[in-house]
């Protein structure tokens, strides 16, 4: 039974299991718990999935879980009829209404920069294994999951982000923001090169007491599917009294899915964007798995239930943004998974 089949199993008798694949590689790995139990994330080493603000954060623990690893090699799926997707003007205009309040926030100075998101819904039923094929093999340079647990749900995505990774009490972290369709010759604005700015000096603030040293890079352009972000990378060595959860929880949410300062930033998302992100604009993936802690920041996703689909996207909002540009790269960011989505009346 091949990894693939494994899930198709474990979903038909509802176990939790994961499917993932780290960026730029060509192995598959799964994460298959021996029973139902939801378990809490505080400190186990396994697969963790938490979420945006107050959810339960879930951990599939190593030590009542199996573990395999196969290479990928199938194919993308490209004999099944994929999904249309449509605009929706009445969706369009609460956005954009959401993004000017959003900037009227920001002329009133109560937070510098707010990330606004909003849900996409189909009422169609996903083929997830077909689908998440699509993703493993069009979003090589993703981290691309497949995860599912009864009492939660089935999520689906490719995140372009890492939140953080930890090995030997050396950090990695990276600062992502603006957003373009990708092309050869990309010019960023002034809007985009103060945002992805705002996200750095986020991390800086947020880790510069938890660490020993810190070193920033220069901004790149950085390619995700069909978009292009600003990326800087971030890495030091932590202080000897400081815990991996001290950094986790220093570093989420970033001000790249939120805004910042934190508190006003979060309390404007909660009380303004009418929705639950759930899982959405949490953050994923191994803790202190193969001697390192690798998370990502869950983007770029879908939750998918047995008659609908459901998908989250969001962008930054700073005193420069655009209400109908905003909309529109929220579009472009559906789209990362909107195209590979396959139907189907089942998993």
């Amino acid at each position: 039974m091949n990894l693939l089949e494994k899930v198709d199993f474990y979903f038909q008798n509802q176990l939790p299991f994961v499917l993932f694949a780290k960026p730029n590689e060509d192995i598959l790995q799964g994460v298959f718990q021996n029973d139902a139990t939801l378990h809490t994330f505080e400190n186990q080493i396994g697969f963790v999935f938490a979420s945006f603000y107050k959810e339960t954060n879930v951990v599939f623990p190593l030590s009542d879980s199996e573990f395999l690893q196969e290479k990928i090699d199938f194919d993308v799926v490209d004999d099944l009829v994929q999904i249309e997707y449509k605009s929706n003007e009445r969706l369009q205009n609460h956005f954009e209404d959401l993004v000017k309040k959003g900037i009227s926030e920001i002329e009133k100075e109560t937070f510098t920069k707010i990330v606004l998101s909003r849900k996409i819904e189909l009422s169609q039923s996903i083929n997830s294994i077909k689908s998440y094929q699509n993703i493993l093999k069009k979003y090589p340079t993703a981290f691309r999951y497949l995860w599912f647990h009864p009492k939660v749900g089935l999520w689906m995505g490719a995140t372009p982000e890492q939140l953080i990774k930890i090995k030997n009490n050396i950090f990695e972290t990276v600062a992502l923001a603006g957003t373009q369709v990708f092309s050869e010759t990309i010019t960023w604005q002034e809007k985009e090169i103060v945002e992805q700015q705002l996200v750095t000096d986020y991390i800086r603030k947020s880790t510069e007491n938890l660490v020993e040293s810190l070193q920033i890079s220069e901004p790149y352009t950085q390619k995700a599917g069909n978009l292009a972000h600003l990326k800087t990378d971030i890495s030091g060595k932590l202080k000897t009294d400081i815990s991996e959860n001290d950094l986790i929880n220093a570093l989420h949410p970033t001000s790249a899915v939120c805004g910042m300062p934190l508190e006003a930033a979060r309390n404007f998302i909660l009380e303004n964007e009418k929705y639950n992100r759930k899982y959405y604009a949490g953050f994923l993936g191994e803790y202190k798995m193969q001697e390192q802690t690798n998370l990502f920041v869950n983007l770029r996703c879908c939750e998918i239930e047995s008659q609908n689909t459901i998908l989250y996207v969001g962008c930054g909002i700073t005193k420069d943004s655009q209400a109908d540009k905003e909309f529109l790269e929220t579009e472009n960011k559906a789209l990362t998974i909107w195209d590979i989505l396959v139907k189907s009346k089942k998993l």
